[in-house]
């Protein structure tokens, strides 16, 4: 009997797997494969990738610019003739055919420079766009690591507010033994019942934090339902930081300085091309036709041109474009600088949160030691009647406070760093 209800059992649930397809199954994943799945479906590193890619086509249109241009062609005819025979005295009707084909080319032989500026300013563009797709590589990265680490720190909560309800049950337990037995109060066993409700109205919102925290990891890394963030015990190992030395490294390779020096380059670059339009033109072009009535007896043709053109009035269309490229170059040289300034202030900040965390960190863990010594000594006093069960629930808020602590240290520990890897453009 136990195995066919076992049987039973077993096919019931695989009847309730199938008759909900649509049901979202969650998945793991490490912080590594979080990352790499975010870098692959995120929308800004998908825009960085094609803004890579069309700064690269813009340096392969420079390139053709300095190339002469060909161009070929190519055409039949065939119309009706008509005319009188004198002989016959009548009309005749009749037709013929002509073929033409002609090449071309043409040649800028000088642009006022404005080719070499603009391979210039091309180059600067490429280089920027390579520069913001690393900045922006780097702050997915920290997203997806906030998020993660956001995630952990929910399970952990979860993990702790379960903790809370079992030493609320064993507290309500020991209240209504003593009751029963007379050496404690009603008042005792009610107390314990409101810290039991307390702390299953903590794991619900724990759990509601945790489900929050998986579905927008699974998000940000393209997965559809939620997903659960493996732990690595790695992920808190410590970090000894040479200030010095991560604050030089910052100001010469963070991403978003570098994003910052190219952007200036790239509006000097199409500064001095602004001035190009000064300048004048020379063109050269040339061409070679044949044409005929028979397919084998064409008749050929050719030129040669030079021109030289220079505007010397266009209705301020240059001085107006040469103003906006000034203004353009003054805001870069503006966000350069800042950049560098935005740098400083925020590594002296997230270094200055590391440290706070791990200090906190430490702290959160002797504080929580000595709650649970506090803890047993309540309960033991409580059992002898030497304690009040206020005192013993005081003592169990503060264990559940002090583990609350050490996640939150965690949790902003992780995040500085992270912070600081960004900042830097590279792994701690």
């Amino acid at each position: 009997m136990r195995a066919r209800i076992t049987t039973s059992g077993l096919g019931l649930i695989v009847q309730l797997v199938w008759a909900q397809p649509g049901a979202a199954q969650q998945s793991a994943v490490t912080l590594d494969e979080a990352v790499d799945m975010a870098l692959r479906v995120q929308p800004a590193m998908v825009q960085a990738r094609g803004q890579v890619t069309n700064a690269a086509a813009a340096k392969r249109q420079v390139i053709g610019s300095w190339l002469p241009s060909l161009n070929t062609s190519g055409g039949t005819s065939r119309s009706s003739t008509r005319r009188y025979d004198q002989n016959t005295q009548r009309e005749v009707l009749g037709s013929s055919v002509s073929y033409s084909a002609g090449i071309s080319s043409s040649l800028t032989l000088f642009d006022g420079l404005s080719r070499y500026y603009d391979g210039r300013a091309a180059n600067a563009d490429a280089l920027a766009a390579e520069a913001s797709l690393v900045n922006q590589r780097f702050q997915t990265i920290l997203q997806v690591k906030q998020m993660f680490f956001g995630a952990l720190a929910a399970e952990e909560l979860v993990r702790v507010s379960e903790t809370r309800i079992e030493r609320a049950l064993e507290q309500l337990k020991v209240s209504k033994d003593m009751l029963a037995a007379g050496t404690a109060t009603r008042s005792d066993t009610l107390r314990s019942s409101v810290e039991l409700a307390n702390a299953r109205l903590q794991l619900l919102n724990a759990e509601t934090g945790l489900a929050t925290a998986e579905a927008n990891l699974a998000r940000l890394i393209g997965v559809d339902g939620s997903v659960s963030a493996i732990y690595d015990e790695r992920l808190l190992d410590p970090v000894e930081i040479d200030t010095t030395a991560i604050r030089q490294e910052a100001y010469a390779a963070s991403p978003s300085v570098l994003q910052a020096d190219a952007n200036q380059r790239a509006a000097e670059a199409n500064y001095a091309a602004s001035f190009a339009p000064y300048l004048p033109r020379v063109s050269t072009s040339g061409s070679y036709s044949w044409s005929g009535n028979e397919f084998l007896n064409w008749n050929s043709s050719w030129s040669i041109r030079l021109s030289v053109s220079w505007s010397l009035f266009n209705g301020f269309n240059r001085e107006t474009n040469r103003a906006r490229s000034a203004v353009s170059r003054d805001n870069a040289r503006a966000q350069a600088a800042e950049a560098r300034r935005q740098v400083n202030a925020s590594l002296i900040q997230q270094l200055a949160a590391l440290r706070a965390a791990q200090i906190s960190l430490e702290i959160a863990r002797g504080n929580r030691a000595a709650s649970e010594e506090d803890l047993r000594v309540q309960q033991e006093r409580y059992r002898v009647g030497n304690s009040t069960i206020l005192d013993v629930l005081l003592s169990q808020i503060n264990l559940d406070q002090a583990e609350v602590d050490i996640i939150q240290a965690r949790f902003d520990y992780q995040t500085a760093k992270a912070q600081i890897e960004a900042l830097i453009g590279r792994e701690l």
